[in-house]
């Protein structure tokens, strides 16, 4: 494995006490996840990209947010969410509705065919996934799980 730190130490041994060592080696780890996840994404029927898979990701938790709440979220300006949803309802992933009680706000909302593009996503990313997973033996898989279980306990413990 090389680490983007440039030390070029493959060893993992001793790792686990170190934390700064680990840290190095998720880094890499999560570069890796996160060049798969790009590739099975950009194998979709419809090619988006990563500010737009997030924004419909974000829709599809928590439909009928404003443009206000929608570029809070995804820390850009609002005239960058504007123009991101501009080109997600040209697309016919997004539908923008006016709010029934506040007349001048709009709501966004996925369109069945932008659920269904988000789905599709899902799966090939699982997909890619799970054949990197099945080469793992039984242990490794195991104890990889368990030591996501233990990060997000430590990180839920770290922000509350």
């Amino acid at each position: 494995m090389t680490r983007l730190s440039g030390s070029g130490d493959d060893q993992a041994s001793g790792s686990a006490e170190d934390p700064m060592a680990l840290a190095r080696e998720i880094s890499d780890a999560v570069d890796r996840l996160t060049t798969l996840w790009s590739v099975a994404a950009q194998g979709a029927r419809l090619r988006l990209s990563p500010h737009q898979l997030r924004a419909l990701r974000i829709l599809e938790a928590a439909p009928g947010l404003n443009l206000t709440a929608l570029s809070e979220n995804m820390d850009i300006g609002l005239p960058t969410a504007s123009r991101l949803c501009d080109r997600l309802e040209a697309a016919g992933l997004l539908e923008r509705v006016l709010h029934p009680q506040k007349r001048r706000e709009v709501r966004l909302s996925l369109t069945g065919h932008g659920r269904q593009v988000l789905g599709e996503v899902s799966a090939r990313r699982s997909q890619a996934l799970a054949s990197v997973l099945a080469t793992m033996n039984t242990a490794e898989r195991s104890a990889l799980s368990r030591g996501l279980r233990g990060f997000q306990a430590a990180q839920d413990t770290h922000e509350h």
